[in-house]
């Protein structure tokens, strides 16, 4: 039972963690279908962005460097907030 208990303490800290769950390729591949390669490549200054882009090379090189792949993670953040800023806001003009 102590290995239980120890599980559900672990899921009650990541509650407020909004990346729990999302693997890095579900954040890339909402970067991209939401922005596209070249937002990408402007907002993330890294080649695999910018010369021959693909999901696979990116995640090949994101899983590999920490700094980069922090920088996706903020990103991908950013634009959630600012997705949702822009529901709240265009659900309040529409009353």
């Amino acid at each position: 039972m102590p290995v239980l208990s120890i599980k559900n303490k672990y899921m009650t800290d990541q509650k407020n963690n909004p990346l729990h769950g999302i693997t890095l390729e579900q954040m890339l591949t909402f970067l991209v279908e939401t922005m596209g390669w070249p937002y990408l490549g402007e907002a993330v200054k890294i080649n695999c962005f910018q010369t021959n882009p693909t999901i696979k090379s990116s995640l090949t090189f994101l899983r590999k460097t920490p700094w980069a792949r922090a920088k996706v993670e903020s990103l991908y953040l950013y634009v959630l907030r600012d997705l949702k800023r822009a529901e709240r806001f265009g659900g309040e003009n529409k009353q």
